[in-house]
């Protein structure tokens, strides 16, 4: 069970949705860093500012993060920051097959749709453009973990409904790895938020790590 009820996410996107609407409009024109290519298996973190790191250092975001706790429980892997800033699912399928291209590339972690809630893109449209990042990478032989978000009763009951369902059913329906919210514990905890209240300050990427890092874990191989 998700510990956040529907009327706190409510008012989170009530307080925060313009600030950072904005916010991710100015900063999607940032290009991505080219990764340093080394000798080991991919792990591709594929997302949006959540991903990227808004607001914080290199050092402080997930993916920097998460290729520590690697290195230190022994996988040999090099994690990939592929996320950018208000990019949405239809941003995502155009540059999916780029950020594939390296056939060592082994796991994607797929966490994309807040932006699409943001811009209250059809919850249908959504699913076919993660659907179809989900099959590229499946055509590769890459693994995919998928981050699910969670819409506000704000959007109308039917949307919430069918934006929430589209997590899960991609889950089931392509037989993949599921974190069903990329925020749980650190979305409303003004401890573990940057000023906007949307994206996690250092503290809350090291929680959101931690979380995805355990749904990971069940992907890697120790070689």
């Amino acid at each position: 069970m998700l510990r956040i009820s529907v009327l706190l996410l409510s008012l989170l996107f009530a307080l925060g949705c313009q600030n950072d609407f904005r916010q991710n409009i100015e900063e999607k024109t940032k290009p991505v860093k080219q990764p340093q290519r080394q000798n080991r298996p991919k792990i591709v973190a594929f997302g949006d500012s959540l991903t990227a790191g808004f607001g914080l250092s290199e050092s402080e975001s997930y993916p920097y993060l998460l290729q520590k706790k690697l290195d230190a429980e022994g996988y040999n892997y090099e994690v990939i920051n592929a996320g950018i800033s208000g990019d949405t699912t239809q941003g995502g399928l155009e540059r999916i097959d780029w950020s594939l291209e390296d056939d060592s590339v082994e796991i994607l972690i797929l966490a994309l749709g807040g932006n699409d809630l943001l811009r209250a893109v059809p919850p249908s449209k959504m699913k076919k453009n993660l659907a179809e990042i989900i099959k590229r990478a499946k055509s590769k032989g890459v693994k995919v973990l998928l981050c699910g978000m969670l819409a506000p009763p704000t959007m109308g009951q039917e949307y919430q409904r069918e934006f929430n369902n589209v997590f899960p059913d991609l889950a089931d329906e392509y037989k993949i790895a599921y974190m069903p919210f990329l925020l749980e514990g650190v979305a409303l905890n003004k401890e573990l938020n940057q000023a906007d209240g949307i994206h996690p300050n250092a503290e809350g990427m090291k929680v959101m790590t931690e979380n995805i890092y355990r749904h990971l874990k069940p992907l890697l191989e120790k070689r």
